[in-house]
């Protein structure tokens, strides 16, 4: 497959990136390509992972903007430079709104770290050892207008272990997350998952 033929995806971070290193370093063996990089914080460490590859790179901040209106209009105009088929939120700390969402609607996927529905929202890792969970995971999911609550794509999953902390559950889901989220874009880029109407 041509490099013109990949499936071209745009990456939206908040922070460290890690997910986004994941995803640059398995693109050519799952058939796609980072085309762009935007971030909403101008010091996220994901952005020094994007320079030292030479991933074009973003920065849209949001405090730059008096309404969420504005800022999601923002973004909309920076990754539409890029071109994307797919844009993949990894880390990005941001509610979307309606517009947005509608905008790129079946293009905009995220993963997220819990088995979803269970565990939407934050602080996923300290909820489920709360509830008793007794397994755990990531999910990547198709953003709607519902918060974390878009058709699932799939899913990864592992046995929660007896006094675990937060910190060390977290840890291992990161583990999860690192290698599906490249499975499912690379299952995108095969044409292998529908696109939700």
């Amino acid at each position: 497959m041509g490099l013109s033929q990949r499936l071209r995806v745009a990456v939206v971070i908040s922070g460290r990136g890690s997910n986004l290193t994941a995803l640059h370093t398995a693109a050519d063996a799952q058939g796609y390509e980072i085309v762009g990089v935007v971030s909403n914080q101008a010091h996220a460490a994901g952005l020094l992972y994007a320079r030292s590859q030479a991933l074009p790179q973003t920065v849209v901040d949001h405090q730059s903007y008096a309404t969420r209106t504005l800022f999601d209009e923002a973004l909309a105009r920076a990754l539409d430079r890029y071109e994307p088929d797919i844009i993949a939120l990894a880390g990005f700390l941001r509610v979307l709104g309606t517009a947005f969402v509608h905008r790129y609607a079946g293009r905009l996927i995220n993963i997220h770290p819990s088995l979803l529905p269970a565990f939407p929202g934050l602080n996923t890792h300290a909820r489920a050892l709360q509830a008793g969970a007794t397994e755990h995971g990531a999910t990547v999911h198709f953003v709607t207008d519902a918060l974390d609550g878009g058709p699932i794509i799939e899913q990864a999953r592992l046995r929660v272990y007896p006094n675990e902390t937060p910190e060390q559950l977290a840890a291992r889901v990161l583990v999860l997350e690192h290698a599906l989220y490249p499975q499912v874009l690379g299952r995108l880029a095969r044409g292998q998952i529908a696109i939700p109407l």
